[in-house]
C-alpha cells in the first residue's frame, strides 16, 4: 500500500462512520463578531487529536492555534533530543480507534509489514512526520504562528482570547470553550534551580526544553544536571554533535530503575484512573513522582557507549560559579570545570505561573484546597496542581470563579494528578481525549438546554404520511 492508497482508505473509513455530519451546536451571536464553539490552544499531538474528536462529535465551529511555524508543533523537532519515542510502538493514541489513522498504518503504507516488524520504537522524526500527515489527511483547522496572550472571561459564558503572532486571525477572538492543549510546560514553567539561574549568565547554561546550539560546544565539556530520561537523551545527543565530554550528575546514589508507566499501561490504571478516590489518586501520583522516569535501556546504552560519557552518582550540585574559562560545579566528590551546563530538572506546575490565566488563576482550585494529604505523602509539587473535573475542566475555589472558569479546560501536564496519564503521555491519549471531548460537548449542550428542550417539546413535524384508517367497505376501522 502507498500513502495515497492509505489516504483513500481513511476517507472511506470515515465515510462509513458518517464522519462530518451537520454541526448540532446552536450558533451564538455577539456584537464583536464570530463566536467559536471551541478554541483549542496548541496544535501538537493533543490539539490535533482533540480537534478530530470534536469533529467526530459534530462540533465543527472550532479553531486550533499554535505558536510555532507549521510542521514544528510540539517538541519533536525543536527541543526533543531522544532518538526514539519512549512509548512502546504498538500503543495507539490520537487515531481514536480508527485503524487507518494509526501510526502503524502510516508506517506500513511506506515500509510494509516487514518494516514495521524491524523497528523497536518509533523514531522521533518519523513521529513528527506522522503528525503532519494526520493533520493534512483530516483537514484539521490549525492556524500557526499564533500565540495566546490572555484569556478574558466575558458575559454570556464567552471568553475573549487575546492573540499575537504573524498568523493570528485578529488581535482577539471569541470562544465559548477554551482547551489548553499546551503540552508538558503548559501547566506551569520549566524549572532551572536558582543555584544555576541566579549565579550564571544565560550564555553558560540552558534548560533541556530550550533550543541549544551545540556547534560552538564541539570538542568541549558539558555537564547535565538530572537523572531522568531527558538527561541521558541530551547527553547522547550532545556527543553525537561532537561534544568531547558529557557528564551526567545525579543526586541519587542509584539511577531510577522502575518506570510506573509500564505497569499503568496494562493494569487499567490509565483508563480507569478517574474512578479512584482523591486519596487514592494522591497516593498513586506521590509514588509516580518518587520514581521519576528512568532512561530507556537503549538510550542509556547509546549514551554510555561514547568514550566521552561520564556518570556521577550521589553527586548533587552544591555550588556553581562562573569563571573566565566557563563554569565550576562543586559536588561532594569535588570541583569540575565545564564549558556549558544543561539543566534537566523538569518543571513546576501551578496555574499562577501561566500568563494567559492571569485574570482567573486566583479562582482556580488546587489540590491543596480540596485534599489534605497524610504527612508522610504530602508533596507541595502535587498540591500546586489544579483540581480538575473528570472532564478536565477547571474547578473554582469560590462562587465568583465558577462563572469565570466555566468553559475552560486544561489538557496538559497539569491534569496529571486529577486525571492521570492523559495529556502527559501518549499511552493515555486514546482514553483521555474522548473523555475531554464528551465533557466539552455535554457542557455546550447543557448551556443551551433551555433552547434545545424548548425546540424539542415544540417539535410537531409529521414523519408518517400514510392515510390509514380507510372508510372503504371491508377495511378495518
Amino acid at each position: 500500500m502507498s500513502l495515497q492508497a492509505l489516504n483513500e482508505r481513511v476517507k472511506t473509513d470515515l465515510k462509513y462512520l458518517a464522519f462530518g455530519g451537520p454541526n448540532w451546536v446552536r450558533p451564538l451571536q455577539h456584537e464583536e463578531g464570530h463566536v467559536y464553539d471551541v478554541a483549542v490552544i496548541g496544535g501538537g499531538q493533543s490539539g490535533l487529536g482533540i480537534a478530530f474528536g470534536l469533529l467526530r462529535e459534530r462540533v465543527s465551529n472550532i479553531l486550533v492555534i499554535d505558536e510555532n511555524p507549521q510542521g514544528l508543533e510540539g517538541p519533536w523537532e525543536t527541543y526533543a533530543r531522544m532518538a526514539t519515542l519512549r512509548t512502546p510502538k504498538h500503543l495507539t493514541s490520537i487515531d481514536l480507534g480508527i485503524p487507518s489513522l494509526t501510526f502503524r498504518s502510516w508506517w506500513e503504507a511506506q515500509y510494509g509489514l516487514q518494516g514495521w516488524e524491524a523497528i523497536d520504537k518509533i523514531p522521533r522524526g518519523d513521529w513528527m512526520d506522522y503528525l503532519r500527515w494526520y493533520r493534512e489527511v483530516l483537514y484539521l483547522p490549525v492556524v500557526n504562528e499564533t500565540k495566546l496572550k490572555l484569556i478574558e472571561p466575558m458575559n454570556q459564558r464567552i471568553h475573549r482570547l487575546h492573540l499575537e503572532g504573524a498568523g493570528a486571525p485578529s488581535e482577539t477572538v471569541l470562544a465559548r470553550k477554551v482547551v489548553l492543549a499546551t503540552g508538558i510546560q503548559g501547566g506551569g514553567e520549566w524549572h532551572v534551580p536558582p543555584l544555576i539561574a541566579d549565579r550564571l549568565p544565560n550564555t553558560l547554561y540552558a534548560h533541556t526544553s530550550q533550543m541549544i546550539d551545540f556547534k560552538p560546544l564541539k570538542g568541549r565539556k558539558v555537564a547535565i544536571l538530572g537523572g531522568g530520561a531527558s538527561a541521558f537523551d541530551n547527553a547522547n545527543y550532545a556527543l553525537t554533535q561532537g561534544v568531547a565530554e558529557a557528564h551526567v550528575f545525579v543526586r541519587r546514589r542509584e539511577l531510577p530503575r522502575i518506570n510506573p508507566i509500564r505497569q499503568m499501561e496494562s493494569s487499567g490504571m490509565i483508563e480507569r484512573y478517574a474512578a479512584l478516590s482523591d486519596a487514592e489518586k494522591y497516593e498513586a501520583m506521590a509514588y509516580f513522582f518518587k520514581h521519576n522516569q528512568p532512561p530507556t535501556n537503549d538510550t542509556f546504552t547509546r549514551a554510555s557507549a561514547w568514550p566521552g560519557f561520564r556518570l556521577h552518582l550521589g553527586a548533587p550540585w552544591l555550588d556553581v560559579e562562573a569563571v573566565e574559562e566557563g563554569a565550576v560545579v562543586t559536588t561532594p566528590q569535588g570541583k569540575y570545570l565545564f564549558d556549558f551546563l544543561i539543566s534537566s530538572t523538569g518543571l513546576l506546575t501551578d496555574p499562577a505561573l501561566r500568563p494567559e490565566l492571569k485574570l482567573v488563576e486566583s479562582h482556580i482550585a488546587r489540590w491543596a484546597d480540596v485534599y489534605q494529604a497524610p504527612e508522610e505523602l504530602a508533596n507541595p509539587l502535587l498540591d500546586a496542581h489544579p483540581y480538575l473535573s473528570p472532564g478536565f475542566a477547571f474547578t473554582s475555589r469560590d462562587e465568583e470563579g465558577e462563572r469565570q472558569l466555566h468553559g475552560l479546560f486544561s489538557f496538559n501536564y497539569s491534569a496529571l494528578i486529577s486525571c492521570g496519564l492523559s495529556a502527559s503521555a501518549l499511552s493515555g491519549m486514546r482514553f483521555a481525549i474522548p473523555k475531554l471531548v464528551s465533557a466539552i460537548a455535554d457542557q455546550l449542550f447543557l448551556d443551551d438546554r433551555e433552547h434545545i428542550l424548548g425546540s424539542f417539546l415544540a417539535y410537531d413535524e409529521p414523519e408518517f404520511v400514510g392515510d390509514w384508517p380507510r372508510t372503504e367497505a371491508g377495511d378495518i376501522q
